[in-house]
């Protein structure tokens, strides 16, 4: 028992030698890298912080032929830092395990690679080291699927005064019978939000305002079906979705997130334009001034029946 516990605590090389069952692999591995990072699902790692280490151990087939000192003919340790570097700048992460199944993923994509262990651990939160380990092997599973044809989507942004309109169902119905998929984005409710000293609270306080504002307007309207999840995204507009944009999830999880206070709930849906790549922006009852921006707008005034 003791040496299976101390083959636990070891680095995972040591694993994966103890474990390795079939024809003899090579090995490369990362030890001890250290990123500072904003990670986890508590309220007081949001806005922080915190050291985690990496270390991982890549078993990958022995190359045929001579490797001649050619860095091109390797799975290099900058393919297993740069899954690293991708994995933390994809979005911001609650768990150490779906960071881990995200680098192993992308590490075993590299024809080389046959099977990875990925230990991560947070230094910060506890006088030791609170981490996970997973080991990942090639399967169908890991084959990168083929991508698919990007959509460009229309964002349409509501005012409190086009929600209340009486032109909102004819202007839903305009909505449902264009080809291109389409976004909605709300105004901040009329009356005023609770206020906080505190800004991160401030800033989650006022981006659920909006959310309560998406909530009014599912309830006027079925077709409209509020999301926060870009997975969501993603899959209502493959699928036909009318989709209201709950923001709390993806602004807080963004690695780069708006420059706009989510007070001003016009820029912030002028950000998230930009980030669903979208090919028109639509404000109904809102003017939106002409500015250089990757994608079409235009502003339809409330006395307007016609989008």
């Amino acid at each position: 028992m003791s040496c299976e516990i101390t083959q636990a605590f070891d680095h995972p090389d040591a694993r994966s030698h103890a474990t390795s069952e079939r024809e003899p692999l090579d090995r490369i591995s990362v030890r001890n890298h250290i990123v500072e990072v904003e990670i986890g699902a508590f309220q007081t790692e949001r806005g922080t912080m915190q050291r985690v280490c990496f270390n991982i151990v890549v078993e990958v087939r022995p190359l045929a032929n001579a490797v001649d000192d050619d860095v091109d003919k390797i799975l290099s340790y900058d393919k297993v830092t740069q899954a690293i570097s991708i994995a933390l700048g994809e979005e911001r992460l609650n768990l150490l395990e779906t960071l881990a199944e995200r680098i192993a993923e992308r590490i075993l994509w590299e024809p080389q690679a046959v099977r990875v262990f990925v230990r991560i651990e947070k230094l910060d939160r506890g006088p030791g080291a609170l981490g996970v380990e997973i080991v990942r092997a090639v399967s169908e599973a890991n084959v990168p699927m083929a991508p698919q044809e990007k959509l460009h989507p229309t964002i349409v942004y509501l005012s409190n005064a086009a929600i209340a309109s009486e032109n909102l169902k004819g202007w839903l119905d305009q909505i449902v019978a264009q080809e291109r998929p389409v976004l909605i984005c709300l105004d901040g409710p009329a009356e005023p939000a609770p206020r906080s000293a505190a800004p991160l609270a401030q800033r989650r306080i006022d981006l659920l305002a909006i959310e309560q504002n998406a909530w009014v307007l599912a309830g006027r309207d079925q077709r409209c079906v509020v999301v926060q999840t870009r997975t969501e995204l993603d899959w209502a507009m493959e699928n036909g979705q009318i989709s209201v944009w709950a923001p709390s999830k993806i602004v807080l999880d963004a690695v780069d997130g708006p420059d706009a206070e989510p007070q001003n709930a016009l820029a912030l849906a002028l950000w998230f334009a930009e980030e669903m790549e979208a090919a028109q922006f639509v404000s109904l009852g809102s003017a939106v001034k002409s500015s250089e921006k990757p994608f079409d707008i235009v502003n339809v005034s409330l006395s307007e029946t016609r989008v």
